[in-house]
């Protein structure tokens, strides 16, 4: 079963997971990442490397999550390694109900 990236890393994108994805199946938003499912190979080295607990096995993350990881990651750019963190990281960390802030435009690096 997949992994999907979860709301806690909307406006936190650490990007830890990125580095040591095997397969390199994560996109990246305006302030959010996303794991391909299809692309997936299910191994879930990225779940322990996220520092605020935003990846999680697909029946944990529920569907409306794998569903938009599937979704954007087939409009958003592939990403192979760690870029910037955004400078609000942080303050972010710890906050709750955010999915309404997710914005839907790639990223630009």
């Amino acid at each position: 079963m997949a992994y999907a990236v979860t709301e806690a890393c909307i406006n936190c994108k650490h990007q830890e997971c990125v580095e040591v994805c095997p397969v390199d199946c994560f996109y990246e938003g305006e302030n959010f990442l996303v794991i391909n499912p299809f692309e997936c190979i299910d191994c879930g080295v990225c779940e322990y490397e996220c520092p605020v607990d935003a990846i999680a096995p697909q029946q944990d993350a529920g569907e409306s999550w794998f569903e938009l990881n599937a979704k954007y990651a087939a409009i958003w750019p592939n990403i192979t390694t760690k870029g910037d963190l955004p400078a609000d990281s942080a303050a972010w960390a710890d906050v709750s109900d955010k999915r309404r802030l997710l914005s839907p435009n790639p990223a630009r690096r």
